[in-house]
């Protein structure tokens, strides 16, 4: 625990400064075909400071959290700004918001697992999958923890502490028609250790059955026709079109350099079926995958609405933008390590639900796809995009057909979101979610699912 107390600190911080405190500490292992091919743990922390002058910003850090090592970063960080003021052509006064304080612990109250019980849940997960599905060729079992500890005080009065663990576990499975590989897998878990998700290997059999029955289905599956279809996308690829492919163009500080969405704040981007908005928190009560609560600039977060009926209407914004553009901030600046100054992120990022049932919708397609599951991808700042669909299925006369092999869609966000006919009314979120926008940071995604037009890829 990195908890302390800061608050000694603030009166020698230059207005306006940062000082954050953190740790970040992961634990990975990998099972392969009932082989322990990895078990790796590791903790990074230390201290940082960033300082604000004449529109310039000064940030230190070490790595190493004690008095010492707090004066010497407040010190630096002040100096680097001073420096870098003095070079400036602009004069800006000191950034202003309200004082806020916020103080979360998500840790288990459960007793900690020992290394040799991990393992042995492994192994045995891994056993079970063995002897009920022997004509598998290959069984793929990876238990990746996170574990982020923060503490941030501001200038201004601002105190975050929160420790946040995530829990995912993955599990694949592969098999083989005539020589050719085929491969299905699937992520479970969420916040918390390890010991709040992995009860006991019986909790896990329905889960495992669905997926090899998902897996015998792609085996004997078809290829996709190439072109542009009538599609309904699953919450899964739902969400990171909503993040990769439109997200991603709405943060302000690529649309200063140049993204798409630059031009059409306050215009319509998207059918008036699609909200959009970049949650905090929580949803309807419920805390959602990647609870931020104040971000690490100090500035409580709040649920940015970007989509509101097919119209854009807001970015996202750090501090500097926000001043910059004379827009509301969100809360929407974080960071990865504490070496790292804060960047403008996502935090919780999904459209809204509609009215349709997912049955509804698959009913009123007469020839097209329903596609439950991503594997990669990629996208930019035109929102432009192609992303993997690991698990689909046809829809032939208002039902479902045969299981797809590995396919492709690919189109521009803008463009997807705008043919979008039907929402359903289910609500579904993903865990798992990792963004690497120049540091790597955790994401919670999903949404419902949406029908739309898309560029599938063929064989």
């Amino acid at each position: 625990m990195i908890k302390q107390d800061l608050s000694k600190y603030v009166s020698n911080l230059d207005k306006y400064s940062e000082l954050r405190v953190q740790e970040n500490r992961s634990f990975t292992m990998v099972f392969m075909n009932g082989n322990l091919v990895r078990n790796d743990k590791s903790a990074t922390g230390g201290v940082s400071a960033r300082a604000f002058k004449d529109g310039r910003w000064g940030f230190a850090s070490k790595a190493d959290i004690t008095e010492e090592a707090i004066q010497q970063v407040i010190q630096s960080a002040g100096q680097n700004a001073k420096f870098l003021a003095s070079k400036a052509d602009k004069q800006q006064a000191p950034y202003e918001t309200p004082a806020v304080k916020n103080s979360k612990d998500y840790s288990t109250k459960k007793e900690r697992w020992t290394q040799d019980q991990i393992t042995g849940f492994m192994k045995e997960v891994d056993d079970y999958i063995a002897e009920t599905y022997p004509d598998l060729v290959s069984r793929l079992i990876v238990l990746s923890c996170l574990e982020m500890e923060k503490h941030t005080v501001t200038s201004d009065g601002s105190d975050s502490y929160l420790l946040w663990p995530r829990t995912i576990f993955h599990i694949g499975l592969t098999t083989e028609n005539k020589g050719e590989p085929c491969d299905i897998g699937d992520v479970y878990g969420g916040i918390g250790h390890l010991e709040e998700h992995l009860t006991s290997v019986d909790a896990l059999k329905d889960d495992i059955a669905e997926l090899y029955s998902n897996l015998m289905k792609k085996n004997e599956g078809v290829h996709a026709v190439a072109g542009l279809h009538e599609v309904i996308l699953d919450a899964d690829l739902a969400g990171i079109l909503a993040h990769e492919a439109f997200g991603h163009t709405v943060e302000a500080d690529l649309v200063r350099n140049g993204s798409i969405a630059g031009d059409y704040l306050n215009k319509q981007v998207a059918s008036p079926m699609i909200s959009l908005i970049d949650f905090a928190h929580s949803y309807k009560g419920d805390l959602l995958p990647v609870p931020v609560f104040i971000d690490d600039e100090g500035v409580e977060c709040k649920d940015a609405p970007i989509i509101e009926k097919g119209i854009l209407k807001c970015f996202m914004h750090n501090r500097d933008s926000a001043h910059e553009f004379g827009h509301e901030n969100y809360g929407n600046a974080r960071a990865w390590e504490y070496s790292d100054e804060p960047l403008i992120r996502m935090r919780n990022t999904a459209i809204l639900p509609g009215e349709s049932t997912l049955e509804e919708m698959i009913a009123s397609i007469e020839d097209g796809y329903y596609f439950k599951k991503t594997s990669n991808g990629q996208a930019d700042t035109t929102g432009e995009f192609m992303f993997g669909v690991a698990e689909g299925y046809e829809i032939k006369n208002g039902k479902l057909g045969k299981a797809i092999k590995n396919t492709t869609i690919s189109g521009r966000a803008f463009d997807v979101l705008s043919s979008v006919t039907m929402v359903s009314n289910e609500m579904k979120w993903t865990a798992a979610g990792m963004c690497g926008k120049k540091q790597p940071i955790p994401v919670g995604m999903g949404g419902p699912a949406i029908k739309c037009k898309i560029n599938v890829g063929g064989r």
